[in-house]
């Protein structure tokens, strides 16, 4: 089988229950790393929503499959804003993706509609949940994008 390649599309939609770890009293200020293969966005931070922020923001990534190590994985770690030390670690999620990939490439198309994930700590105790859309769309191979025929000069 040779290599195809294809554009996911994740909206991020928000999160729910996230634990707010501010000694000081003050309130979280999350942002998501979104990451796939060696691809990262980064969400914008929602400041002041705490515990449940709302973002709507889309972000693409590109899939080539099948891959070598045949790792299909989205993670998506959320993260406190943090001004005057480094940003903390509110937990993460992993999203599988080997199944929404064949279909589209079954269908031309796969779309799993927002739904909720669970976030997780490094100790895998639940930290909240995030919800999250996906689409994945193979590209045509280059003979289909060809229409063919002559172009007439004027």
């Amino acid at each position: 089988m040779s290599t195809i390649f294809g554009t996911m599309e994740v909206n991020l939609v928000n999160a729910r229950g996230l634990k707010n770890n501010e000694f000081l009293g003050g309130g979280i200020d999350p942002y998501v790393l979104i990451q796939y293969r060696g691809q990262e966005r980064k969400s914008t931070t929602a400041t002041g929503q705490g515990s449940k922020p709302e973002w709507n923001e889309r972000f693409t990534f590109r899939v080539e499959y099948p891959s070598a190590d045949k790792q299909y994985k989205l993670i998506l770690k959320l993260m406190d804003h943090d001004s005057f030390s480094s940003d903390d670690s509110l937990g993460e999620a992993t999203i599988y993706l080997k199944e929404l990939i064949e279909l589209g490439l079954e269908n031309g198309r796969a779309e799993i509609h927002p739904r909720k994930y669970s976030v997780v700590g490094s100790d895998q105790s639940y930290c909240g949940e995030i919800q999250v859309g996906l689409t994945f769309t193979p590209k045509k191979a280059a003979a289909e994008e060809e229409y063919g025929g002559w172009k007439e000069s004027a």
